[in-house]
């Protein structure tokens, strides 16, 4: 995301001296994407942010995964992972380490988790991350600062920035209040990085004026603080030999990685609530790509939002059949009444994987009973791939066997 920003303490000139008030020298670290040829950050640690103590293996959550064979369109139902809603159901599970893999592919992987335990400091050096906050409240603790997130966030978290999730209800709360309410986070992998659309943003990189939201929905970290705590652990998610070309690693350091003093740049991560997104409707119905919030390589990110729908007199709000033949569509469903799978099961927390080869469509009742609709309450996330997506192990144990004869019924 090429905005600036800066936080806390930087000199005058990059790569330059910077003191502390006892002349003690910070050390500058910039933080860059693409080889020094795109965005990045400068920041200034009390601390060496190389010094390692100790290394471990990191045995990763399960990350085998099965081609989607013989062919079908298929209902997952997430909410089946963690069984109750209830905090003691989730307890001692973070969002790092508790996530189970629902789909994933060489350009992205598809992972859930109910949380409310506070994750270990994590780094993902293998792509930038989207955490979509379906319940829940928190914070997201980083190296650049923290942001507080709520239901309907969307956290982008580069790659190899040093974080840690911590749950509101981590603290213990009272159950049933707001706060007791366990996280509920919908992760989008990228094995690259992440950002808006580029026909949304001017050559310059600012978003324009009929991209669907624009800087100001975008919320920054705060302050960096400085913990002088340390040794302390890092769990580390690279490349290697394992499942997905993945593996895991646990480095101790001397120091903890929250010391930063200050930083500036562009490369950091941010929050975008679903609600901040401006829905692009028309007199008939319109296509997807008017929905999408991000792309990544090889994939898209989209919601869908309340919104006014189709005006023509003689409009069908619900989508058309099609065969997007170049794509697997995945859709998570978040709140709301979906219109075009009434009928098929679908609920709340509900994933619909309706893959390239197989033409998909709204549940047949659904398209006269849209009929005359002006608005629609629906919110669901959707993720478009362009290479077919495999089930990991939370996708086939909450897969209902049975969607694909919703058309049929």
């Amino acid at each position: 995301m090429a905005h600036y920003r800066r936080a806390g303490s930087i000199p005058p000139k990059r790569h330059t001296q910077h003191r502390s008030p006892d002349g003690t020298l910070y050390r500058e670290e910039l933080m860059g994407e693409e080889g020094f040829s795109s965005d990045s950050s400068l920041l200034y640690h009390v601390g060496v942010p190389s010094a390692v103590l100790e290394a471990r293996r990191w045995e990763l959550p399960d990350q085998t995964t099965t081609p989607n064979e013989p062919l079908l369109p298929r209902h997952l139902r997430l909410h089946d992972l963690f069984g109750s809603t209830s905090t003691s159901s989730a307890t001692e599970i973070d969002v790092v380490t508790g996530r189970r893999l629902v789909l994933a592919n060489a350009d992205v992987r598809i992972s859930y988790v109910v949380a409310d335990a506070t994750s270990p400091l994590y780094r993902n050096a293998t792509g930038d991350e989207i955490v979509f906050v379906e319940a829940g409240t928190g914070v997201l603790e980083t190296v650049f600062g923290h942001l507080a997130y709520g239901p309907g966030d969307y956290l982008v978290v580069p790659r190899a920035t040093t974080h840690r999730y911590v749950p509101d209800s981590s603290r213990r709360p009272r159950p049933g209040t707001p706060d007791g309410e366990p996280t509920r986070a919908y992760c989008i992998e990228a094995n690259g990085h992440v950002a808006p659309p580029k026909r949304y943003l001017s050559r310059y990189g600012q978003l324009l004026e009929h991209a669907p939201y624009c800087e100001r929905d975008l919320r920054g970290p705060g302050d960096p603080e400085v913990r002088e705590e340390g040794p302390v652990e890092v769990f580390i998610k690279h490349r290697g030999s394992g499942p997905g070309g993945l593996a895991g690693t646990v480095h101790v350091v001397p120091d903890h990685p929250f010391d930063v003093v200050g930083w500036d740049g562009c490369l950091y991560p941010y929050a975008l609530s679903v609600h901040d997104f401006e829905p692009i409707t028309g007199r008939i119905h319109q296509p997807p790509p008017v929905h999408q919030v991000f792309e990544g390589s090889n994939f898209v990110v989209c919601n869908f939002v309340p919104r006014k729908v189709d005006y023509h007199p003689l409009a069908i709000p619900v989508p058309y059949f099609h065969a997007n033949v170049d794509s697997d569509e995945i859709m998570f469903y978040v709140d709301g009444d979906y219109e075009a799978r009434k009928g098929s099961g679908i609920a709340k927390g509900s994933v619909t994987v309706h893959p390239g080869g197989h033409s998909h469509g709204p549940q047949p009742a659904a398209i006269e009973a849209s009929l005359g609709a002006e608005s629609f309450d629906e919110l669901a996330v959707m993720v478009d791939t362009f290479r077919p997506l495999e089930l990991g192990e939370g996708g086939r144990a909450v897969d209902d066997g049975v969607y694909h004869r919703s058309w049929s019924q």
